[in-house]
């Protein structure tokens, strides 16, 4: 059974893919760029969208078990680093990051989860 979650975002109609699928007991979680103009609000507004997807597959933060970051910027990660660890400390996931170009250059941040279902 595979579930497919839409979160309306632009991109997804434009490139042909969905916010979240739930397949073989895992939540996998597309990756997610956020709103504002700092690396921090960017942050925080991916990650609400990730929790709201989490949320409609059944699933929520503490039961992530891989994180990818991909930022244009390495430098821009640590100013990162306390809200990631405020809404995944308690359930460390594994992570790696990734400095790289994102789709449009507005974006500081894009997050990418895989969650138990």
């Amino acid at each position: 059974m595979i579930k497919r979650i839409h979160s309306g975002g632009e991109f997804e109609a434009k490139i042909g893919y969905c916010r979240a699928v739930v397949a073989g007991g895992f939540v996998h979680v597309a990756g997610t760029v956020g709103q504002g103009d700092t690396v921090e609000e960017q942050c925080k507004s991916a990650l609400q969208t990730i929790e709201n997807a989490l949320k409609e597959a059944g699933s929520d933060l503490s039961k992530i078990v891989r994180v990818n970051y991909y930022l244009p910027d390495a430098a821009e990660f640590e100013p990162c680093w306390p809200i990631l660890s405020a809404a995944l400390g308690e359930n460390p996931p594994a992570a790696t990051m990734i400095a790289c170009e994102l789709i449009d250059p507005k974006y500081r941040i894009e997050i990418e989860v895989t969650a138990l279902a």
